[in-house]
């Protein structure tokens, strides 16, 4: 049974910071590539960052420069380092694992965790 859970959203003033994880069973994780994606209320849901098997990234242009995905295989780990935070960033992030690579239309998703950028 795949399972990917998230953890690490929550309420945060704007220009701060947060780390979400996404933590995979069931897959084996090294060979997916890994996105993070977000949906706002009314939105649909966007890619903000992937990272392939090989460690190649790309970003959301909203998130360069801001975010940073990670991976660590060895703990079958996904990570979004989210720095200068914008009350725009505000969403339910989405962690998903795609063969070979990741998009909106398949793979694994897990469950989400919000996010907002509040004062």
């Amino acid at each position: 049974q795949v399972q990917l859970v998230e953890s690490g959203g929550g309420l945060v003033q704007p220009g701060g910071s947060l780390r979400l994880s996404c933590a995979a069973s069931g897959i084996i994780f090294s060979v997916y590539a890994m996105g993070w994606y977000r949906q706002a209320p009314g939105k649909q849901r966007e890619l903000v960052a992937a990272i392939t098997s090989a460690g190649n990234r790309n970003y959301a242009d909203s998130v360069k420069g801001r975010f940073t995905i990670s991976r660590d295989n060895a703990r079958n780990t996904v990570y979004l380092q989210m720095n200068s935070l914008k009350p725009e960033d505000t969403a339910v992030y989405y962690c998903n694992a795609g063969y070979p690579v990741t998009s909106t239309q398949g793979g694994y998703w897990g469950q989400g965790t919000q996010v907002t950028v509040s004062s």
